[in-house]
């Protein structure tokens, strides 16, 4: 086989396996959905050949994508990889040490207590079959590795800003204690980044601080290595939205008096008032404070032992205490007011007459969770085969969950003003905890897996694995029905007590038919049940077992200067849950929170090709053609009955592209990366449109010596200007012609930012 697939092929090949259909799938931060990783398929399906390094699970190596920490969005995560599925809140999978950063995104987001950093000692992209067969779960990760202490001294560090005014601190110092193998890690994170725009009650988007330390233990004549690391994370993060016209073609334009990605839709004092329903008081939250403030302590006992029999014993443990609190405010609608409707500015009792925007407000204080995890395994080489055999241990303690509402107004423009209006309270607020949730208790995830990468010939690899699981649910929720009233103290509580047994497992082929040229096929499946996040509403959640298998066929070429893979893949999964904050297309005043469970299949073609014409040049193309449909998809609102089975997901783009060339020249490198996204809808119904679009990224890169090197990013180089994701509000819209003209609010990707970064190493 060696003669016939070059390591960079096989690199690539195995990332683009179960890659097939690409996505850019919704996900409103209210929703909560319980869906795996909104994973854009363009980004990882190619790992080019200038990688930056291989990343491992039980001792198998598995590449690693250039491309996976470009995001378009934001500077706070990893770019979400597509899958053909709706994504989750909590984007793309995020694993340290072999083992999850949260056990789960809500309310403890990843990005909350992980960041990109010299402490990790390397970062990379996870193909969906190492997932499933190693956490049971669907999707691709981003897989990291803590520093550990280092034999000699070394400083290393970046510092990153942008002309918006962003910086970014980041050092990381290591060396010896002692000369029998004793030595020690410890780093700094700071990130202060204002984004794009200027809020009123704050000088920062984003504002996180991790600190980590720890003490690594080698053995002699190589045999392995034990490592116990310390992590404490701060963070608060805001998520901002824009106004826009809406027109013919999916046209979003600017308004007169908001810029997209530079003006603020968030409330100017940052403070939404809440009725907690732990005790009842009415309390105000503020953006910027404890409220929306996470915190953590982590520590990680990991390492490896190399027995005389050859088997290489390796281990991960953690322990994870945070506090987690959250406070979103989300875009629901916006309407006219006259002067007869008799809305008034909360601060100066002025009146008001124009565009009024409908708030949510969902604020969840300083919820305690403890998470112990451990992945312990054993892998060895024996003649053909590679074997692991490997444990998995998660336990999950989620201290009295829930999330507060209140509803208010607020004027459509830079930095809002609340509004009071006819049916709030003096402050300008209503609906007080309809929709609330809560739950408590714990979830323990026991699993055993095995797997196999077997060299049959020299034409033939087999790689095959499967993976049991047993998960407990063992807490309480309340069927009370939510509303101003409603409190955890006087509600009847309802036990939950659960036990499901799932099954994962894998089976990758390829085989050679000449020296360059072969065929490949894989299959993949997962299946879940439901986890303590489905009973925070009112109702009795379904557990049926989801189900996603996942086929995919297709050939590979692997020439001097060209390297192709092209495959179909079919994807389906089923029992999708769904949380809605409808909007009633006939009265933009009446709102409704509904739960929905609904089916997706989806169907790809993708090819993905490298070129290396000369030397320095590389360029990276990838083409996806799909067709993701919503099946069994209805619901019951405001008196209606809605059929949305056969529609296309949101988010979706049919056809997806991108360019990414590069060129080295000495210690000169100049990259770009161009990702296009053809017409996507924007609610569930497919009566409104975004139109085309494109995202951009280029680059400059040069080293200075061996010990300092400069950067230089452009995000957005072109200037598009224009929203994407979905139009809140709008899920039940049916004729797009009266939206025509109409103010609606979206997600939006980054305007022009330049970003400048210098990295030394000592």
């Amino acid at each position: 086989m060696k003669q016939y697939i070059d390591k960079n092929f096989k690199r690539r090949r195995l990332s683009l396996l179960f890659a097939g259909l690409s996505l850019c799938a919704s996900s409103s931060l209210f929703a909560q959905e319980e869906e795996n990783q909104n994973l854009k398929v363009q980004d990882s399906v190619a790992l080019q050949q200038e990688l930056k390094g291989d990343n491992e699970v039980d001792g198998k190596k598995n590449g690693s994508d250039r491309n996976v920490m470009l995001n378009a969005s934001s500077n706070s995560g990893p770019r979400d990889v597509n899958i053909g599925l709706p994504g989750s809140v909590g984007g793309i999978t995020i694993l340290e040490n072999d083992l999850p950063v949260v056990y789960l995104f809500w309310p403890e987001l990843p990005n909350k207590t992980w960041r990109q950093s010299v402490s990790l000692q390397r970062t990379g992209l996870l193909k969906m079959d190492e997932l499933a067969s190693t956490m049971g779960d669907l999707g691709f990760a981003v897989n990291s590795y803590t520093q550990t202490g280092t034999e000699k001294f070394q400083v290393k560090g970046k510092l990153t800003g942008s002309h918006f005014g962003w910086f970014q601190g980041d050092l990381n110092v290591s060396g010896p204690i002692s000369d029998n193998g004793w030595s020690y890690t410890a780093g700094a994170f700071v990130n202060f980044d204002p984004s794009t725009y200027d809020l009123g009650y704050n000088n920062y988007a984003d504002q996180t601080k991790i600190f980590r330390a720890g003490i690594t233990k080698r053995f002699k004549d190589g045999k392995g290595e034990f490592n116990i690391s310390y992590k404490y994370a701060d963070s608060y993060t805001t998520t901002n939205y824009a106004v826009i016209e809406y027109g013919p073609d999916g046209e979003a334009n600017e308004i007169d008096d908001f810029r997209i990605g530079r003006d603020s839709y968030i409330v100017r004092d940052g403070k939404v008032r809440f009725k907690d329903i732990d005790g009842g008081d009415y309390y105000w939250a503020s953006m910027d404070g404890n409220d929306n403030t996470n915190t953590s302590h982590n520590v990680d006992i990991f390492g490896n032992y190399l027995m005389d029999n050859g088997w290489n014993f390796k281990y991960s443990t953690r322990l994870h205490l945070a506090k987690a609190s959250l406070l979103n405010i989300i875009p629901l609608s916006i309407l006219n007011a006259n002067a007869e409707d008799g809305y008034t500015i909360a601060s100066t009792g002025e009146a008001y007459t124009g565009a009024v925007g409908t708030q949510l407000g969902m604020n969840s204080p300083e919820i305690s969770t403890t998470a112990i995890m451990g992945r312990f395994s054993i892998n060895k080489k024996i003649e053909d085969h590679h074997v692991t055999l490997g444990i998995l241990e998660q336990y999950y303690d989620i201290d009295n969950y829930l999330s507060n509402r209140s509803l208010f107004f607020q004027t459509v423009e830079n930095q809002p003003q609340r509004l009071i209006g006819p049916n709030t309270d003096e402050y300008g607020f209503y609906g007080y905890n309809g929709g609330a949730e809560f739950h408590t208790g714990i979830e323990n995830k026991l699993a055993v897996y095995a797997s196999d990468d077997w060299q049959v010939n020299d034409r033939f690899k087999l790689n095959y694995g499967i993976f049991f699981r047993h998960h407990h649910i063992d807490g309480e929720y309340s069927l009370q029905q939510r509303g101003i009233d409603f409190t955890i103290q006087d509600a009847e509580k309802t036990p939950i007590n659960k036990n499901w047994f799932n099954i994962a497992g894998k089976v990758n082929a390829s085989y050679n038919l000449t020296n360059k040229f072969g065929v490949l096929a894989n299959f993949q499946y997962t299946e879940e049940n439901g986890r303590l996040e489905r009973y925070s509403a009112a109702l009795s959640p379904n557990t049926t077992t989801s189900k996603s298998p996942l086929g995919a066929a297709g050939i590979f070429y692997n020439g001097d200067w060209v390297s192709l893979v092209s495959q179909v893949t079919y994807l389906t999964k089923n029992n999708y849950l769904k949380r809605f904050n409808l909007v009633n297309p006939q009265d933009d005043t009446q709102q409704q929170q509904t739960t929905t469970y609904y089916d997706i299949e989806t169907l790809g073609w993708t090819t993905d090709v490298v070129l290396t014409p000369f030397k320095g040049f590389s360029f990276h193309g990838l083409v996806t053609l799909q067709d993701p449909k919503y099946k069994d998809f209805t619901f019951n609102a405001f008196g209606n009955t809605y059929d949305f089975s056969d529609k296309t997901v949101l988010e979706i783009s049919k056809v997806l592209i991108e360019l990414d060339p590069s060129y080295t020249y000495k210690d000169w490198k100049v990259w770009a990366s161009f990702r296009y996204f053809s017409e996507q809808y924007a609610n569930i119904n497919n009566a409104l449109t975004f139109a085309p679009r494109w995202e951009n990224f280029g680059g400059v890169n040069y080293k200075f010596n061996d010990h300092l090197n400069f950067g230089l990013t452009l995000v957005n180089f072109l200037n598009q200007v224009g929203a994407k994701g979905t139009i809140n509000g709008a899920e039940l819209i049916e004729d797009p012609e009266p939206y025509y003209g109409r103010l609606l609010t979206s997600s939006y990707i980054r305007p022009f930012t330049a970003q400048l970064s210098v990295g030394f190493n000592f």
